[in-house]
Parts: C-alpha cells; structure tokens; sequence
C-alpha cells in the first residue's frame, strides 16, 4: 500500500468482519484501531492516516475533529468514513448507502410506511435520516429514557417496518432480542443492522412469520465499497458487493450435521474437515470434556435430562461459532431450543441413512432400542430442523462431496 494507516475505529472490535472485506477489496493493510476515549484527539491528528471506518462508539465523538464534513452526514449527524487529504480529514457517512442497499436487497420499501427505529445512537440517526428520505410517513425512534421507549411499544402497534439500531443480540449476546415482534402485528419488513449472528433472534422470530429481513452484512459490506471508494478516489464496479458478500456467507456459515444415531454425522464430519479445511466440532465430545465423563456414563449416573442440559448448553456456545463445522448427537432434536442456537450462523444437514445398517455400539439410547419407533419420533424434528437432506449410503467420500457441492450454492449471499 501507501504506507499510510487503513482501518476501523473504535472500542471494542473484537466482533468485527471489516478487514476480510477491505482485504477483498484490496486494501491489504486494514486493521482494527481500538482507542480509548481518552487517545482518540491524538491519533486523528497523526499525518499518517490514510482512511478510516468509524464505529461504536465515536461515530459523533470524531465530528469535531474533522475539518469538512460531507452536507449528508452533517445531516444525519455522524460520520463512519475519515480520508485524510492534503493534510485535512474528510467525513462521510457511507453507512446511508450501505443502509439503501441492504432495504433494497431485501425488497422492504419505506414509502409511505411507518417506521419504528430501535436505538438512538449514531447508527440510529443515520437510519432516521435515510427512512425518512426514502418516504416512511412516520418513524418512531425508540431508547431506554425517552417518551417513546420499550414501556409505551404499544403506541405504536400499527408500525410496518421495524429497525434495530442496537446492538442487543449481536455477538456474544446472541439469543437476546431488542422486542418481541409480536407487539407488531401490522410489520411487512425487518432490518436488522447487527452481522454478527447471521441470524439474530429478532431476525429468527421475524423467519417464523414469514417477513421481509435481512441482517446488516450487506449494509456493511456495501459500506465499505463506498468508503474504499473515498479512500483512494476511484469508483469500484458495482458487482464487488455481491461477488464480496457471497464470499463472506460462505466462509462464516456453519456446516453443521443432525440425524440418527450412527447416521455417519462424525465419519463424514471428519471427512468434510479433510475435504475444506474446515475445523470439526463434536458437541459429544465437548460435553465428556466438561463433565470428565463419557456420555454412557452421564446416562448411567444422571440420566437423560441432565445429558440434555449439556447438550443445550453445548450447543449455545458452539453455535456462536462461524466458518466451522459442528457434529450433533442424534437427539439434539429432541429440544426445540437447539435449533435457534444452530440456525444462527449455520446451514443444517440431515444426514439419512436406512435403520438396517446403523450401528448401537456406545450408544445409551439405541441400544435395545426399537429404532423403528425413534426414527417415527425423531423424523419430523429432524425435517423441522434442517434446511438439506442428505443420503449417507455410498461412500463417505461421495457424501462429504455431496454436503460441499449444496453448501457452496445455497450458502451464499441468497436474499431471505
């Protein structure tokens, strides 16, 4: 590069995917830059600085110490993009492009809707800012102290769109959620602007009615087309956005494999590692590390309900994972609340294979088993929770195959 500093600014980024996407777009130097409050004056005066992102929580904090400041994010009220240019600092705000792509994207239209805002930070006031230029009739910007908060939601029942704007449920918080939807009943659309989870529990629940969402990967990386753009004055073809997003669902996305016991799902888990280099995670396994025992143990000394506590609780940790692929035990099913946690950031594999040739060997609940019987209990869990199924009758080769070829065409950028 130029020698000069590339990066995102902020607190804590410890969740963010920024420097995949600036390194795809190739600006191989980009890092994370986190500050305290207190170094953030001396650092935006370093002559060094080449571009900067700017997020949580100083995207208002830098505007003083910026010398122009584009007319649409002094509008707005915050900036995310910083170019130094002959001695002087630029400020944009690409996220309101990036914000209009990710609606887009995802069919929701504003005009003439109303909106309800979740949050009333920088990212909010953008999202005001962008809501109302795009034609909502009203928006309602929700916050903790204010006269429209989550106490007086009901006043605003008859919302269309709803947005969050705060971090509630993004990474490691997943499994919380800003709302219940249910206090909606009129949403048509759902935007939320957190990436990581894939899919938060607002963005699950949003799934289960049926709604028009997306989470905010296609606004971040939209974004960051736009700013790159600022960074070294030079358009970028409008194809980059997707050919960059597509890039990053598949390597985030979990793989992650459910069915009967002795279906194959460790066999061809290993085999999948082999084949995309990919780490394998036995939930199994996790839970006899944590109890310092195996699980015909666990079964024999505490039964199954509390196996199926560390089952829980194993898959709630391993499902905040990303780019991994995760190997269930066959009654991972049996709690619906496993699905949530392993649907988040993954695609889920049923792995099939006839009752005749599954083995019961070190296996608590199928030895002595009438597998007929399971496999009549287990079946419409295992069709509720997976999004492919998968024939495990030839080779463990031809199957891992298999599972990679619907992987890298179904786990891309696709529109919900």
């Amino acid at each position: 590069m130029d020698g000069r500093v590339y990066g995102l600014l902020g607190r804590k980024l410890g969740h963010s995917w920024s420097v995949p996407i600036h390194q795809a777009l190739g600006c191989e130097d980009y890092r994370l830059i986190e500050l305290e409050p207190e170094d953030l004056s001396a650092f935006l005066a370093r002559e060094d600085i080449g571009g900067l992102n700017v997020t949580i929580p100083y995207k208002r904090d830098v505007m003083p110490h910026c010398d122009e400041i584009d007319e649409a994010a002094r509008a707005i009220g915050s900036v995310n993009t910083i170019v130094r240019r002959e001695g002087k600092l630029f400020a944009y705000n690409t996220d309101a492009a990036g914000f209009c792509y990710m609606a887009r994207r995802a069919g929701i239209s504003f005009t003439d809707r109303k909106t309800v805002i979740l949050g009333s930070g920088g990212a909010s006031l953008m999202a005001q800012a962008m809501v109302r230029q795009l034609g909502s009739r009203e928006v309602a910007v929700i916050s903790r102290s204010g006269e429209d908060n989550y106490e007086t939601l009901s006043r605003h029942a008859d919302a269309d769109i709803l947005v969050n704007a705060t971090p509630v449920g993004m990474f490691p918080g997943n499994g919380d959620a800003p709302v219940d939807l249910d206090a909606f009943p009129a949403l048509s659309g759902v935007l939320d602007l957190i990436y990581n989870p894939r899919r938060t529990a607002l963005l699950q629940q949003a799934e289960r009615l049926g709604l028009p969402r997306s989470d905010g990967l296609p606004m971040l990386v939209a974004q960051a087309v736009a700013a790159e753009e600022h960074f070294f004055d030079a358009p970028i073809p409008e194809d980059e956005t997707e050919r960059i997003l597509d890039k990053l669902r598949r390597e985030m996305t979990n793989l992650v494999l459910i069915g009967m016991p002795g279906s194959g799902k460790t066999t061809v888990g290993r085999a999948l590692a082999n084949l995309t280099g990919r780490e394998a995670i036995d939930l199994d396994s996790r839970i006899e590390e944590r109890a310092g025992r195996s699980i015909p143990e666990i079964f024999a000394r505490e039964g199954e309900a509390a196996f199926r506590a560390l089952e829980r609780q194993a898959a709630e940790e391993a499902g905040r994972l990303t780019g991994k692929i995760l190997l269930t035990g066959g009654g991972i099913v049996k709690d619906e609340r496993n699905y949530a946690p392993l649907h988040q950031n993954g695609r889920i594999y049923h792995l099939v294979r006839p009752l005749n040739l599954l083995p019961t060997d070190g296996r608590p609940l199928s030895q002595g088993a009438d597998l007929t019987a399971m496999w009549r209990e287990r079946e419409p869990l295992y069709r509720r929770f997976r999004d492919a199924q998968i024939d495990n009758t030839g080779t463990v080769t031809e199957t891992a195959r298999a599972i990679w070829r619907d992987f890298c065409e179904h786990s891309g950028a696709e529109r919900p």
